[in-house]
């Protein structure tokens, strides 16, 4: 895009995705590479998380109602404490099911399914039918599904995962040589980012006017 003169580029990375970024900066994919910033990075106490992540999995609701009962979910779960962002990331975690347009279509298919039914003389069709009528009738009062079916990616975690866990040390090793800053943020869950957009927004912009990578404006005390 920029050929041979990128601009600086700061590499920011959440969860497994600031294990991304940190792998990306010391192989040094990025050559104009101003910064790295981590946000609750996944590490060894992590790892050791995803052996309950089924377990989490299976507690979740498979369908909402409605996107706004989608996002009432996410924060009465503690899964993002910040309903204005709950707003804006749930909505793109979530899909409409499918053959599912309008509680009118849903009903029309379900009542078609129902008169061939009645047409039908094969009681094993008969009984397939009516399963599929259960499932027209759960879609239809739980039109949305998760985007993602995470469950079934569970054969790749190993894959993805390994030596990841051996990152918290490293980083412990870098911030007793101060080689980086740590900011923790209080009453934040794991979407640091999402519970408190403002004070992330503000640790980012004094690392980069502390280390002159930009100037402040408007104000703004560092």
């Amino acid at each position: 895009m920029y050929g041979d003169l990128p601009p600086p580029v700061m590499l920011i990375g959440h969860s497994m995705g600031g294990a991304i970024a940190v792998h990306t900066a010391s192989a040094n994919l990025v050559p104009s590479l101003l910064g790295l910033c981590m946000i609750d990075v996944v590490e060894g106490t992590a790892m050791d998380a995803l052996n309950s992540m089924q377990n989490f999995l299976r507690g979740r609701p498979k369908t909402f109602k409605s996107l706004e009962n989608a996002i009432e979910w996410s924060v009465k779960s503690g899964q993002i404490r910040n309903l204005e962002s709950a707003r804006v990331s749930m909505v793109g975690q979530v899909k409409q099911c499918e053959g599912v347009t309008s509680p009118e279509g849903s009903k029309s298919i379900v009542e078609g399914i129902i008169e061939e039914e009645d047409e039908d003389e094969e009681g094993s069709e008969s009984v397939n039918k009516r399963k599929k009528e259960d499932d027209m009738e759960t879609k239809k009062d739980h039109p949305y599904t998760w985007r993602i079916e995470l469950a079934k990616t569970e054969k790749y975690w190993d894959g993805w995962f390994r030596g990841v866990d051996r990152l918290d040390k490293d980083l412990t090793i870098g911030q007793m040589q101060g080689k980086f800053q740590m900011q923790v943020l209080p009453q934040c869950g794991h979407a640091v980012h999402e519970d408190a957009p403002d004070k992330v927004a503000e640790a980012v912009a004094t690392f980069l006017i502390r280390h002159r990578f930009a100037e402040p404006i408007g104000g703004f005390q560092w």
